[in-house]
């Protein structure tokens, strides 16, 4: 019988990245693209630049495997991209602004007062806000452009944004894109507090579905320029860190994973959803209808590329794994403030200076400081105990890397074949145009590639050092 295919799209910060694998989880093919991008890039980015990257790397990953794969068994593609990224369109499904990101601060205020007003509305949901959530976004926008609001049509989410170019379908979103936007996953509506006193009118929400539903088909223009078939299946997108959690298999209830790119990006699977006072934690929507818990990082790897841009970074990983642990405490908060494991605004990284294999190793070490912080939370407050690490993203391609976070997590780290974002997007999309679930998907999608257990000497060298630099952040204030 001959092998279907599935592509997966990935939007990141800095690049977007296609794949294409088929229904065994084999990959046929990978094209990325850098992003031209200039200093406010983290505030705002040009959809239509993203769209045209997709128009680039879409062709040219089928030129990459026409002579290997049968082009006309590529059955569904789905989108992943940031969570809280927000697109204001008109009625053409133009931009009326550039995408307003995740990473924007700008939004602040207007985040402080929907935390206010959610609290005070609703006893179940989001309402953790902050400048990283798609509400306050829309309201900011409403309030900094208020010439635009009547030829303002929808707002959408990044990933829904190239959905919508694909399929032509933008008034649809899924569960994990619209949850920080405010969609009630518990009740499965967008509250009413949201139009009543934020002012975002309903008919700017999209309609929200499941992960990986069917909305659609490439549009046939589209599969004609690109030599894809006909009838190929859209289907909602995910967000980023639910995409790299796919990707690494952390499907099924008690299963967890931490993806390190950019951020550091936590979760997990669980029957019921895991309540933090604090709203540092918070639940996405599983499509089958399970809890998938966890939160993202401003601490991540970004401070890779940061501080050591042109460095050969192979070989600094391999010489940090000589000398561990490193002898200095870091910790590689590239930007101000944090907000998972902990919220602290105004908190500020630190990290040796001088010798780069100390600082290498040492800014390592502090990221996995703060994956055990915040596994030791999600297991205080949840009641589960932590068996295993399943990893994805960029950060789990440095064997030094896993090493180090498994003896300080105290728990085996494995890493997948394909650790990506976009895999996670193929999976998805296979999981309901081929597959019964996503679980049945990623059972048979989903190989590992290298497990990798703590070092005893190591585990208790940085239980150790983990101490100080716990008692480090307390001293700068970061931690009461």
């Amino acid at each position: 019988m001959s092998r279907v295919y599935f592509i997966g799209v990935d939007i990141g910060t800095q690049g977007a990245r296609v794949v294409l694998i088929d229904e065994l989880g084999q990959q046929y093919g990978a094209v990325e693209e850098v992003f031209s991008l200039d200093a406010r890039y983290r505030e705002e980015q040009s959809p239509l630049m993203w769209w045209e990257a997709c128009c680039r790397l879409i062709p040219a990953l089928l030129r990459e495997v026409k002579t290997d794969i049968r082009l006309e068994r590529i059955k569904a593609a789905a989108v992943t991209s940031t969570s809280g990224t927000i697109i204001p369109l008109d009625g053409d499904n133009n931009p009326l602004h550039p995408a307003i990101m995740y990473s924007d601060p700008r939004s602040a205020q207007q985040a402080a007062f929907c935390k206010q007003i959610a609290e005070q509305a609703v006893k179940e949901g989001y309402t953790a806000y902050n400048a990283s959530s798609g509400l306050p976004k829309m309201w900011w926008f409403l309030e900094q452009y208020p010439d635009q609001v009547p030829v303002l049509r929808k707002f959408v989410h990044a990933a829904d944004f190239v959905t919508g170019r694909l399929c032509g379908e933008y008034g649809i979103t899924d569960y994990t894109n619209a949850m920080k936007s405010g969609y009630d996953i518990h009740r499965y509506e967008w509250p009413s507090y949201i139009g009543e006193q934020v002012g975002i009118r309903k008919e700017w929400l999209q309609q929200v579905r499941p992960s990986g539903e069917a909305i659609g088909v490439v549009k046939k223009a589209l599969a004609a320029q690109w030599g894809l078939p006909e009838g190929v299946v859209v289907t909602t997108g995910v967000t980023d860190g639910c995409a790299s959690q796919i990707a690494s298999g952390a499907v099924s209830p008690g299963q967890w994973n931490t993806t390190i790119g950019t951020t550091l990006v936590i979760k997990g699977v669980t029957t019921q959803a895991v309540q933090d006072p604090s709203g540092v934690i918070y639940n996405h929507r599983h499509p089958a209808g399970y809890w998938m818990p966890g939160g993202a990082s401003n601490t991540g790897a970004d401070w890779v590329s940061k501080l050591f841009a042109g460095k050969d970074l192979l070989q600094l990983g391999r010489d940090a794994g000589i000398h561990l642990p490193a002898a200095s405490l870091a910790w590689p908060l590239i930007q101000l403030g944090e907000r998972f494991p902990f919220v602290a605004p105004q908190a500020v990284g630190f990290w040796p200076e001088g010798d780069d294999v100390e600082t290498f190793a040492a800014c390592m070490e502090g990221v996995a400081f703060i994956e055990r912080y915040a596994y030791e939370r999600i297991s205080t407050l949840s009641g589960e105990k932590i068996e295993q690490i399943f990893s994805a993203g960029g950060g789990s391609n440095s064997d030094t890397w896993l090493r180090i976070r498994s003896s300080v997590s105290k728990v085996p780290v494995c890493k997948m074949q394909n650790v990506s974002g976009a895999a996670g997007a193929a999976i998805l999309a296979a999981s309901s145009s081929h597959y019964g679930s996503l679980q049945e998907a990623a059972a048979v999608m989903v190989k590992p590639d290298t497990i990798i257990q703590p070092e005893a000497e190591l585990v208790i060298a940085y239980d150790h050092k983990y101490d100080l630099f716990i008692q480090e952040l307390k001293a700068r204030k970061i931690l009461d």
